[in-house]
């Protein structure tokens, strides 16, 4: 790999995140199962798992030094980063481990090159992990499992572990409240790295925000399943909520419908984000966005191109008088080509162009879409909007 970069957030602020796994890049984590781990001695059981982890901790090391390498500001660490850490038969402490010391000390490296890097870090449990359910026994497994998964966020540095509100049980408001009062069970570690997802089925997040504001738990709004559950709440009301919510860098979720809006089940994930997904009112913030998306690093890196594209539909009056209307994300560079008589068709033979107007878009999309209003316009019109602004002398 290349020397990493320093900074890894782009010029608006965004900071994109990739979620536990590598589509191509060869950097796999390692898993076994219960039946594996139970059918050995416990000697050799441990012998195994302390392996596994070992191999996990140095895959860790390998996902950071590549999202260093991309610029790819965040990575969520698998859960099973330490396989069938709290397992009730399985289960082990670190001092049981061969080689235990040796663990935690790879995890606290792994930590310092991610803070060197400023990588940031964070956990997302699975979702049977419900600190509201009115069973005790499920209670107390979610704690243990939010214990362990803060227990290594500590090693490494992470300020994340997110959760789901969990169910509703029929009262809503009961079962926030019953998620409140779990609060007092977690350890500091736990509970100041906390955090709290709407989901696409139950909790909104107008439901999630008088928790939070309550107990100081930070809202990771996710924007995709707030789009297929929603509340009344516009899309910058609850970003500019959330926001508020947090006391250090927001983290927010993405995601894109596998078969576009109108389609079956928009809430099943796309490979790949449409960057019409990605809300103008984020471009602008210091934020964390994870992105949740099948391809995953190749989404994170095609997404962090296209924010940093930027489109403009723009009018040149042409060597006759008469006025083209296009889009390009190299303005400068289109505006050459249309004079070098490589441009579009119309502008061949009516050289040479000058560009009179322009304006930034955030997206191709939208500069398209700006380009077939333009084109809709009268001369007149066309030549008002012009002396409005943005006309180049």
């Amino acid at each position: 790999m290349t020397k990493p970069t320093t900074a890894p957030t782009n010029a608006a602020g965004v900071r994109l995140g990739l979620c536990c796994i590598f589509q191509q890049q060869p950097i796999k984590f390692r898993n076994t199962t219960v039946k594996s781990i139970s059918g050995m001695s416990r000697k050799d059981g441990v012998k195994k798992l302390s392996g596994l982890c070992l191999a996990n901790a140095e895959a860790l090391q390998r996902a950071l030094e590549y999202c260093a390498e991309q610029g790819i500001g965040c990575f969520r660490i698998n859960s099973q980063i330490l396989p069938l850490k709290t397992h009730e038969t399985c289960g082990y402490a670190m001092e049981e481990l061969p080689h235990g010391d040796e663990i935690v000390k790879r995890f606290k490296a792994c930590g310092k090159f991610a803070k060197r890097h400023n990588v940031r870090t964070c956990f997302h449990p699975d979702q049977f992990l419900v600190l509201n359910s009115p069973r005790e026994e499920v209670v107390q497994r979610s704690i243990a499992e939010l214990e362990y998964q803060s227990e290594v966020a500590q090693w490494v540095s992470a300020d994340v572990v997110n959760i789901h509100g969990g169910g509703a049980y029929g009262d809503k408001e009961a079962a926030l409240g019953r998620f409140a009062e779990t609060l007092s069970q977690l350890s500091k570690r736990a509970r100041s790295r906390l955090t709290v997802e709407n989901d696409d089925v139950t909790y909104t997040p107008a439901d999630l925000l008088p928790l939070c504001q309550s107990t100081g738990i930070p809202l990771v709004y996710d924007i995709h399943h707030h789009r297929c559950n929603p509340d009344g709440m516009s899309e910058e009301e609850a970003t500019n909520a959330a926001l508020a919510t947090w006391n250090r860098e927001p983290m927010f979720h993405l995601s894109s419908p596998l078969e576009g809006w109108k389609g079956p089940k928009p809430q099943r994930h796309h490979d790949y984000i449409d960057v019409t997904d990605f809300p103008g009112c984020w471009r602008e913030l210091d934020l964390t966005v994870e992105v949740e998306a099948k391809a995953k690093e190749l989404a994170v890196l095609k997404l962090k191109k296209q924010l940093a594209e930027t489109w403009s539909a723009y009018i040149v009056q042409c060597a006759d008088g008469s006025f083209y209307t296009g889009v390009s994300n190299e303005l400068e560079n289109r505006i050459a080509v249309h004079n070098a008589g490589k441009g579009a068709k119309y502008t061949r033979s009516r050289l040479p162009v000058k560009l009179v107007y322009h304006e930034s878009l955030p997206n191709k999309s939208a500069a398209l879409k700006r380009e077939l209003a333009i084109k809709g316009l009268s001369r007149s019109a066309k030549e008002e909007l012009i002396a409005s602004g943005n006309a180049t002398e």
